[in-house]
């Protein structure tokens, strides 16, 4: 198995949950934001796209980063969209940051806005354009707790694993 699986996501939807347990079911690593720009601080890459590119020439999940962009032209590459209901995002993350109601709406609204200008100056696409997925996943219909056996059901009835 040589798949690569992109993982965009909304703040707040837990995918890096989901991420993570994939991650221990497949027995690949995940690469997030904070990996690939350490990667950059060691020099031997002038981009995060070519950090991406070399990161996929194995299997793992790469959590944002306009991967599935990056990546699109490789067979071995499932890109995913992660979201959840906007209500259901700001429940989760006063929860996990221990914010007031107020406080994580405003942290939500400010990372979505920043994730979509930055797709949009990497790519010139709209973030979160189903177009640019092969699957959707809803964490707030599906439950986050679901989302990672949907995924492995669906890469063993394709024999994708």
């Amino acid at each position: 198995m040589n798949l690569v699986i992109t993982m965009s996501r909304r703040f707040g939807t837990g995918a890096s949950l989901i991420a993570k347990e994939l991650s221990e079911k497949l027995n690949v690593p995940v690469y997030d934001k904070a990996y690939i720009e350490h990667e950059l601080e060691g020099d031997s890459f002038a981009s995060e796209a070519e950090v991406i590119k070399e990161l996929a020439g194995h299997p793992c999940i790469i959590l944002g980063r306009c991967a599935s962009e990056i990546l699109k032209d490789q067979p071995n590459v499932f890109n995913i969209y992660v979201s959840a209901d906007k209500e259901d995002r700001i429940h989760r993350i006063m929860k996990k940051e221990s914010l007031p109601y107020e406080e994580a709406k405003a942290l939500l609204e400010k990372n979505d806005r920043e994730r979509a200008d930055y797709y949009y100056e990497n790519t010139g696409k709209v973030w979160g354009d189903v177009n640019n997925y092969h699957m959707i996943l809803d964490t707030s219909r599906l439950g986050i707790e679901n989302c990672a056996g949907i995924l492995l059901k669906y890469f063993e009835r394709v024999e994708i694993i």
